[in-house]
């Protein structure tokens, strides 16, 4: 049996598997310094391959964006992490069935920790992360600077907020330095998750979008580029400049551009708000002018009596003045119908027209729905589906709508006022998913703040039925002690996000409590944490054979299983979300992930597990099984349980910690 590794995949590793896909005669072997075989790239190789397409930067001069620290902050995206989720069902809701994450932690940790279990699986990325306007608070990443590149740390480290922050002030020599430093390998590991045809939104303002449009041009390609959005902030106001500074923006990249699977916006028409016998296929309609007018000129053909339910109906309402007109004596703008008669009868017969009775008479009006429309085709009638969209603009977000007055109402609706400062409206991650092509994917944001993010994926399930799930993931960032969100109690961001994901939840839930009684509201919650192991896991070869049996345990003490369960998840790259179901088993714990007909994992981490238990798991066939070291007694125990699943379910693989 194969122990697990609970250490992320070098990044190093993963290119050199890359390039040896492409070239594997580049791919060689050599000694370590401690005389070990590695893998490693003959460059000279890869020179001959790519002969007169390699730049040599002592030869010739390259374009390239660069800053002090870029190299660091490359590297730091391959490097691997033996760090954990820490599962939190206490501060969670729906834990056992809802298929949202709340992740605490450092998002550049976390962001590593989802590569195998989200890797191209993930379709829409939003982050709204710090402007570098030379108050926010940005990362501080453990990036080995050189003396050369920085004579002298001018980071400003706030003692009342958090070790892994510091405010990045103007007069810091590396300005925009740390921010690009911070946000490069964030977005390395951010388009590894991204689905084949995914898309990813940045807010940002004029302090770094230059910079993040170059970064995001090396990170995702110049070609999927797909469009900068200015964003209204505010309508008007007052600024101490010469130029009131009224928006920011939204910079959007796809994974490929050949791939990419986007659409046009609905029309923005709130006069879509009646239901009627036909709402499943038709969906809401609006009521338009009545059908008579007087306003054009008279037509003949267009001035007929209409019978509905035995009641005569005239244009203008009266009989008389309809046979006057009819005699001839009519105006040159007279009463008539903006229908001709056999448009009128189909439209009749399939539920287009309404009478509205109230008035000095009663009217008859038309009906326009947002899916369908009558239109003719080879000379007859027939109702047609329509595509009630429009091409995305660069003005897309410069109504009010998406404004910062907006968001603030929002949030202050639900929680305290004042807990969060410059959150974005809901509106306009609403309108970013619905450039996405579906409803049933996942949307991630990695700096999730208040969660607007995860408020938003909510409202837009409940409103059009689909079936979106987020991944909110959020440095628990302390509050400061004079602020209004720990005057009403909060110590951390997180537990503003948390709050407010659970109470838009709850209100969006009774606003559509008949139209969407399953809409998943919950989210699991889990921690970013040290390894589950002690550091004899990771280096044994450093303790002799008495200290390793003297030993109780590899496994840190304040561990539970669940605490294992998840780390193994991680490690075999097997979602989060997915179902949990737990029970007993001749008398032992037996956690089963995903209990389908071939479930995607099984665990269980008692000491000396029954044979029974160990027949009644492998006549399920998991694909994945584990246990811990010590469930079972001895070697020859061990072997026993590999020949049982051999003959039971040979599929199955095995691993122990």
């Amino acid at each position: 049996m194969d122990k697990l590794n609970f250490k992320t995949a070098n990044g190093v590793d993963v290119n050199l598997e890359k390039l040896s896909q492409l070239f594997p005669e580049a791919i060689t072997e050599t000694k370590d310094e401690n005389g070990n075989i590695k893998r490693v790239a003959n460059l000279d190789i890869l020179k001959t391959l790519l002969n007169g397409y390699v730049a040599d930067p002592n030869d010739v001069e390259c374009y390239e964006f660069t800053w002090p620290g870029k190299r660091e902050a490359i590297m730091e995206a391959a490097k691997s992490t033996t760090k954990t989720l820490r599962p939190c069902p206490e501060e969670s809701k729906n834990w056992d069935t809802t298929q949202n994450l709340y992740i605490e932690g450092d998002n550049l940790e976390v962001l590593k920790l989802l590569q195998e279990s989200y890797l191209g699986k993930v379709k829409m990325i939003y982050i709204d992360p710090p402007y570098n306007t030379g108050k926010d608070f940005v990362y501080r990443d453990n990036f080995n600077k050189t003396q050369s590149e920085n004579q002298e740390d001018q980071t400003v480290r706030d003692e009342e907020t958090d070790d892994n922050l510091f405010q990045n002030t103007e007069s810091n020599g590396r300005f925009h330095s740390d921010w690009c430093s911070m946000i490069y390998p964030r977005l390395k590991l951010a388009r590894d998750l991204l689905s084949d045809d995914g898309v990813i939104f940045i807010s940002i303002d004029d302090n770094e979008v230059i910079n993040l449009k170059k970064i995001c041009d090396e990170i995702f390609g110049e070609s999927n580029f797909l469009i900068i959005f200015p964003r209204v902030t505010k309508k008007g106001g007052k600024s101490s400049d010469d130029i009131a500074k009224n928006h920011d923006y939204v910079l959007s990249y796809v994974k490929n551009a050949n791939l990419a699977d986007l659409k046009g916006v609905e029309h923005n028409d709130s006069g879509f708000s009646n239901k009627d016998e036909f709402f499943e296929y038709r969906g809401y309609y609006k009521v338009n002018q009545t059908l008579d007018y007087d306003s054009l000129g008279y037509v003949k053909s267009l001035d007929y009596p209409i019978e509905i339910n035995g009641e005569i109906f005239y244009a203008g309402g009266s009989k008389s003045d309809y046979e006057e007109r009819q005699k001839g004596n009519h105006a040159r703008a007279d009463w008539g119908w903006r229908w001709r008669w056999e448009l009128f009868q189909f439209a009749l017969k399939n539920g287009f027209i309404e009478i509205h009775r109230g008035g000095q008479r009663p009217r008859i009006y038309t009906k326009t729905y947002q899916n369908v429309t009558i239109d003719k085709v080879e000379g007859q009638y027939k109702i047609v589906e329509i595509n009630r969209t429009k091409p995305l603009s660069t003005l897309e977000f410069t109504e009010n709508l998406f404004s910062n007055d907006n968001a603030k109402k929002s949030i202050d609706s639900l929680l305290p006022k004042g807990v969060f400062d410059y959150t974005k409206p809901p509106s306009l991650i609403k309108r970013l998913c619905n450039i996405v092509n579906q409803n049933d994917y996942i949307i991630l944001d990695f700096f999730s703040g208040s969660a607007t993010t995860a408020h938003a994926c909510m409202q837009l399930n409940a409103e059009d039925g689909g079936n979106r799930k987020f991944i909110m993931v959020q440095l628990p960032e302390v509050c400061a002690p004079e602020s209004e969100a720990s005057k009403a109690g909060y110590k951390n961001i997180c537990e503003i996000g948390k709050e407010r994901i659970r109470r838009a939840g709850e209100k969006i839930k009774a606003e559509h409590a008949t139209t969407a009684p399953n809409l998943d509201i919950g989210f699991r919650v889990l921690k970013l944490d040290e390894s589950n192991m002690k550091e004899v896991y990771y280096k044994p070869d450093e303790l002799s054979q008495d200290m390793l049996s003297g030993l109780e345990s590899n496994i840190k003490e304040d561990r539970n299983d669940l605490d294992l369960l998840y780390a193994c998840l991680i490690d075999w790259g097997v979602e989060l979300a997915l179902p949990l179901k737990t029970e007993e088993i001749n008398g032992v714990k037996v956690y089963t992930v995903n209990d389908s007909e071939i479930p995607d994992l099984i665990a269980c981490f008692s000491e000396n597990i029954p044979e029974t238990t160990i027949r009644e798991i492998a006549k399920r066939k998991p694909l994945r099984v584990v246990f811990r070291d010590s469930s079972f007694a001895d070697s020859p125990s061990k072997i026993n349980v590999t020949e049982i699943f051999k003959t039971l379910s040979p599929n199955t693989t095995i691993k122990v910690l």
